[in-house]
């Protein structure tokens, strides 16, 4: 992976974080940094499921890889911030 790789796995991950720490209701008590890393897990996630699912790859924007990655996405959320909660 290039450097340009990793930057954008970065970004893409961070608004996929925050588009699912939208989606989990009341207030998630986690940083910023954990919503970028379940961010990033969540796009590759999405990415191969997608993959698997053979929509990957279509034309204009890929609205079903994307749902699944913010679904991925507030998955990762509720279950981090649920774990942190009752700390």
């Amino acid at each position: 992976m290039t450097v340009t790789g990793i930057i954008t796995a970065i970004i893409i991950g961070a608004i996929v974080g925050v588009l699912g720490r939208l989606v989990v209701r009341g207030r998630q008590n986690i940083s910023i940094l954990l919503t970028i890393v379940i961010g990033i897990i969540a796009a590759l996630l999405g990415t191969w499921v997608a993959s698997l699912l053979g929509v990957k790859d279509t034309d204009g924007i890929d609205w079903i890889e994307l749902l699944l990655q913010v679904a991925f996405a507030a998955v990762g959320v509720a279950i981090a911030a649920g774990s942190r909660g009752r700390r």
